[in-house]
């Protein structure tokens, strides 16, 4: 695996911009996981978990296998980021004591909550067969791109 760079980042970020040439949410969502599970390698599910009701996240567009669903935020590591608001990267998901395997291929995570006016709206959750697949240069690369879903769409309904 190599190791993806700032200048791949942002031509992804370039992209994914152009990309998005809609307000709405849901068909953004979608192409953001279709882009996302196309342009990066090494993964085996990427998709967006929503907040819809108290305290449990829903699921929502995706790429990859079927996923589970609901998700309470006091389990695993789409739980943690939608309780903390902080994005969870994990090297090895079956060292997570309350991990949920959807995937038993899966062995790292990283998850972005996306908070709009100071609520959480959801999650990306982005899984690969890989252990340690993500780095802090990825963590910072995937939170910019979250940040373009959320500019170019319309998340308060």
């Amino acid at each position: 695996m190599s190791a993806r760079t700032d200048t791949d980042y942002a031509s992804l970020a370039r992209q994914l911009h152009a990309l998005l040439d809609t307000r709405d949410w849901l068909t953004n969502a979608a192409q953001t996981s279709a882009f996302l599970m196309q342009a990066l390698d090494a993964l085996n599910w990427v998709g967006f978990y929503l907040q819809r009701q108290p305290e449990t996240l829903v699921l929502g567009p995706f790429q990859g296998q079927p996923a589970c669903n609901p998700i309470p935020f006091s389990r695993g590591v789409c739980g943690a980021a939608a309780r903390s608001h902080t994005t969870q990267r994990v090297d090895d998901v079956h060292a997570v004591p309350d991990h949920i395997a959807c995937d038993a291929a899966s062995r790292s995570e990283l998850v972005v909550p996306i908070v709009v006016a100071g609520r959480l709206w959801g999650v990306l959750d982005i899984d690969s067969p890989q252990a340690a697949r993500f780095s802090a240069a990825d963590q910072a690369g995937i939170e910019s791109l979250c940040r373009i879903f959320v500019e170019a769409s319309d998340l308060e309904e």
